[in-house]
């Protein structure tokens, strides 16, 4: 297992998406797993860097381990900020409203839990801990 501390901000989503590719690569992860991981990578640390500290900022913690049956990789994303499980959230109407129209919001998620093999949360001793897998 590695991981990487960052600040939960914006900023830091290139960061830890190098760090997951290096991880990745070593797997001879395809391009397109490659990109929907980035994906989940860059919404989950977005909604965590925007919602979970606000207005402050505070620690993110990403976690890469190999899962060898079937070959998978597991991301974990961990921060103590205000509990929130994104899991519990309905999945957004995309097909009522014009996209002008929609509330904004939702659809990153939604994405993640669609492209991902599993995606899986908990609030454990004061930390939100959200892991996603992806069969390699």
């Amino acid at each position: 297992m590695d991981q990487i501390t960052v600040s939960a901000s914006v900023d830091q989503v290139s960061a830890v998406t190098d760090f997951v590719n290096e991880r990745l690569e070593m797997l001879g992860c395809s391009t397109r797993i490659k990109m929907q991981v980035d994906v989940a990578v860059d919404e989950i640390l977005s909604n965590i860097a925007h919602y979970a500290y606000n207005p402050e900022t505070g620690p993110a913690t990403v976690r890469v381990e190999v899962e060898e049956s079937p070959l998978s990789v597991i991301i974990t994303f961990i921060d103590h900020g205000v509990p929130y499980d994104p899991l519990a959230e309905d999945r957004p109407d995309t097909t009522k409203l014009p996209a002008s129209e929609r509330p904004i919001g939702g659809l990153g998620l939604f994405l993640v839990k669609r492209t991902m093999d599993d995606v899986s949360y908990a609030y454990r001793d004061g930390h939100n801990i959200l892991s996603i897998r992806k069969k390699i």
